[in-house]
């Protein structure tokens, strides 16, 4: 029986493995596959222009995978980012399977898993470009560490930790250079002692690591940091962890106490690892098209940052900012739950829902203190706002005013999640799920996910 030589199994393994880091990363979009003349096998991809930013067409040995988009939303440039960042990883590992110094060398490209090797190349490219460079390698074995403490506990308590790795082997900001003595790894033997645990907290301590993976100190993120802006909201308890990363190459990890594994760089929140997958959060791109739907920058921000921190405390909430008030709330909202309704109120003694909520009349949430809001967001039901961003219902349960055909998505999906899509017709929708999912609807079409 004939055997099939052994780069042709290889390169076959890994067209497989590039087909699926493809459709987990950019499940928006369609996938076809064609196949192309190849001019060798020794591994090299290419990612093809195409002159169309809703495609794009990688090349791979004797197959052209492309991938559609709609045109009124093309792919980012984070997307592209990361279709290099897959390459890369995978054009590396297959190159090392047939040269023995690569292998040597790169003997971290092989550990863990490989969706972690796919995040370190995006976080650091220049270590796929030249062969001298392993700081996303570092970066892939420092998620691994984290992925480790999860599964951990200590005196019956969740674990959760940080990591902040610079880009240089010493610490420009202290002037901490790596110890001549007792220098050790950020690895995770470290996970094994229970000491670990209580010197990095990850939302106000994290572990100070440079380039190479040596730990250079221990220190409290918020003090590294003076308080600057960012251009992109982040959750409030890791905003530090945003700015120490912000104009700089120096990337922060951290898992959070919900076992999220959260990855900041650039100044943003760049990947979450939750539900046993990595997300690209694309952050920049979705914030501008929540932001242009409302209409109303201050309010479009202050409604993304809540939805941002109820999140990360695993709140749900729902958020509804109508483009006509004046025709879809009587649709959307029974007059009992409009915050302009007037009607009989109950006595001081016996004061009712109503009376609570109607003290909300007339207010704006860009006016209102942040935790107010949130707490407004909890309670049961959605909040609806006009593009002023003046509160139109609080806690109000959405009407549908047809009910969903036979088939319709809407007769399978949850209560929130139905009320959500019902008021995209309306105007732009926030939907925050109590797993940490963020969904923005418009047009009763949903348009992404964080």
């Amino acid at each position: 029986m004939p055997t099939v030589p052994p780069v042709f199994a290889a390169s076959a393994l890994y067209d497989n493995l590039l087909q699926a880091a493809l459709r987990q990363f950019f499940g928006r979009a369609t996938f076809e596959t064609e196949p192309i003349p190849s001019l060798s096998s020794d591994g090299r991809l290419a990612i093809e222009p195409t002159g169309d930013p809703s495609v794009l067409s990688i090349r791979w040995f004797g197959s052209r995978h492309v991938l559609h988009v709609p045109p009124r939303r093309p792919f980012t440039d984070h997307e592209v980012r990361l279709a290099r960042a897959i390459g890369a990883v995978l054009a590396m590992r297959y190159r090392a399977i047939f040269d023995p110094k690569q292998m040597l060398e790169r003997q971290d490209l092989f550990r863990g898993a490989i969706e972690d090797r796919y995040v370190g190349a995006f976080l650091d490219a220049t270590s796929y470009s030249d062969p001298s460079q392993t700081r996303a390698d570092m970066i892939a074995n420092a998620i691994e560490v984290l992925r480790v403490a999860a599964l951990s506990s200590y005196e019956n308590r969740s674990i959760s930790s940080g990591v902040l790795i610079l880009d240089s082997a010493e610490d420009s900001h202290s002037g901490r250079r790596p110890p001549k003595e007792n220098a050790f790894r950020y690895s995770q033997a470290l996970t094994g002692i229970k000491s670990f645990y209580r010197l990095s907290d990850g939302l106000r301590t994290a572990f100070l690591v440079n380039r190479e993976g040596v730990v250079l100190d221990v220190i409290e993120v918020a003090r590294r940091v003076s308080d600057g802006i960012l251009d992109v909201p982040c959750p409030t308890p890791y905003r530090p962890h945003a700015l120490a990363t912000e104009g700089t190459r120096d990337v922060c990890i951290v898992l959070s106490p919900s076992h999220e594994i959260k990855a900041f760089a650039d100044g943003v929140q760049v990947f979450s690892f939750r539900n046993a997958r990595w997300h690209l959060l694309d952050v920049a791109a979705k914030y501008r098209m929540w932001s242009e739907a409302v209409g109303n920058a201050p309010l479009a921000e202050r409604l993304f940052q809540t939805a941002l921190d109820l999140a990360d405390e695993r709140e749900g909430a729902l958020f509804v900012v109508l483009r006509d008030p004046a025709q879809s709330l009587p649709l959307l909202v029974a007059p009992a739950d409009q915050l302009d309704t007037d009607r009989s109120a109950g006595s001081q003694a016996n004061p009712t829902r109503w009376q609570l909520l109607h003290s909300l009349r007339g207010q704006s949430a860009s006016g209102l203190d942040p935790a107010v809001l949130a707490g407004l967001a909890k309670v049961d039901g959605a909040t609806v706002l006009d593009r002023s961003g003046r509160l139109l219902a609080v806690g109000a349960i959405l009407l549908h005013s047809e009910p969903p055909e036979p088939h319709s998505t809407l007769a399978v999906e949850g209560a929130r999640t139905t009320a959500a899509m019902a008021a995209g017709r309306f105007g732009a929708v926030l939907k925050v799920s109590e797993d940490g999912l963020i969904t923005f609807y418009d047009h009763q079409e949903r348009i992404w996910d964080i």
